[in-house]
């Protein structure tokens, strides 16, 4: 339902702007076309009214004189809220749910719904979208304030820069990015970038583990997800990228099928050959025990920083139990100094599998119970 296009510019410079200030506060297409209505009814006259009426001062063939960019993103917006809305109303999805139009998608969430979780700077939101003919979940995470934006745009350059440089055989260490949003607050006016993930099932963070196992897990457990963690460090330095917050919570782990996920790029830095990233932007304050010298001074990250908070979340899940040999793997890991410690996790493997092996014997698959109220 597109409006015929006018040849040459008609609109007056105050109608332009009116219309693009009443659609740069809307993030929702209930907020510029109204509720949507009940089930198995039409679309109310007032939104299809409230859409030609936008369309008409937003086309870019009636833009202002030198505006025609702006009118073209204005319009690509306002379709795509349209688009959502009708969906919204022809999908029967009610007035519980509130949507978000993207670039690539519409997000469909339940409107007044406690968040799956809550970080230290973000809560991450039930999401779905529609994918051709099929529907996929997603989380959208979303930061409290508009002045922790920076932190979501690491994050999603970081997952970017993951998914283009890692080997295919090693994506599954890492969250996939759906894409970044921009969210507008309609009261405030305040704008908030947010990141869409893939939705991750039937997993526990290293913090849900050694709730479940006060006293630590058996150190024949923590094996395989050490040896994960290894690979998710290495994997992202050899991308150029440093984690900057390998810490219980980011660690994600699936029991029965020996998985893991490496979450929240929000403190991520870039590195390369050539020079040292920047210094972590910020820490997580209740684990400032496990971060490594050059956090605390603030110094440049380095690939050693990773692999000293990956060791140090080994230590924390197994409280103590490493048999001696592995104790000294560790030290060795996490010496003060991010010169004297390893920088690569890859090539760190082996030694960790030689290790292994002398203290164990043979690697061989353990079942790993997590209880259900963990």
């Amino acid at each position: 339902m597109t409006p015929l296009a006018h040849g040459g510019s008609d609109m007056s410079t105050d109608d332009f702007d009116a219309a693009l200030r009443e659609l740069d506060l809307s993030d929702y297409p209930m907020a510029v076309f109204g509720p949507l209505p009940r089930e198995g009814s039409p679309l109310p006259r007032a939104a299809t009214a409230a859409y030609r009426r936008l369309a008409r001062l937003l086309h870019p063939d009636r833009a202002p004189e030198g505006r025609t960019a702006e009118a073209t993103r204005a319009f690509a917006k306002l379709t795509g809220l349209w688009s959502a809305y009708r969906d919204a109303a022809e999908g029967g999805l009610g007035l519980d749910e509130i949507t978000l139009a993207a670039k690539r998608h519409t997000y469909h969430l339940r409107r007044g719904a406690d968040p799956l979780a809550s970080g230290d700077v973000a809560d991450l939101h039930r999401a779905r979208y529609r994918d051709g003919s099929a529907w996929r979940e997603a989380v959208l995470k979303l930061p409290r304030s508009h002045h922790d934006n920076d932190l979501m745009n690491a994050e999603a350059s970081a997952l970017r820069r993951l998914r283009e440089r890692v080997p295919e055989a090693s994506r599954a260490f890492y969250p996939e990015l759906v894409e970044q949003i921009r969210h507008r607050d309609a009261a405030s006016g305040v704008e908030r970038r947010g990141n869409v993930l893939t939705r991750l099932r039937g997993f526990h963070s290293l913090a849900d583990v050694r709730r479940a196992y006060p006293d630590g897990i058996d150190p024949r457990d923590a094996a395989w997800m050490w040896r994960r963690l290894l690979v998710a460090v290495g994997g992202a330095s050899r991308a150029g990228a440093v984690h900057g917050a390998v810490v219980p919570e980011h660690v994600l782990i699936h029991a029965e099928q020996h998985g893991l996920v490496l979450v929240d790029w929000c403190y991520s830095v870039t590195s390369n050959a050539e020079h040292t990233a920047p210094h972590i932007p910020a820490m997580v304050a209740h684990r400032k025990d496990l971060y490594p010298p050059e956090v605390l001074d603030r110094a440049p990250a380095v690939p050693a920083t990773d692999i000293h908070m990956a060791t140090r979340c080994i230590e924390y899940v197994t409280a103590g139990r490493l048999p001696r040999p592995l104790k000294a793997f560790a030290r060795g890991c996490t010496l003060p100094l991010p010169q004297r410690r390893p920088s690569d996790g890859i090539r760190l493997l082996a030694e960790l599998d030689g290790a292994l092996e002398r203290v164990f014997g043979p690697r061989r698959f353990r079942p790993f119970p997590m209880p259900a109220t963990a």
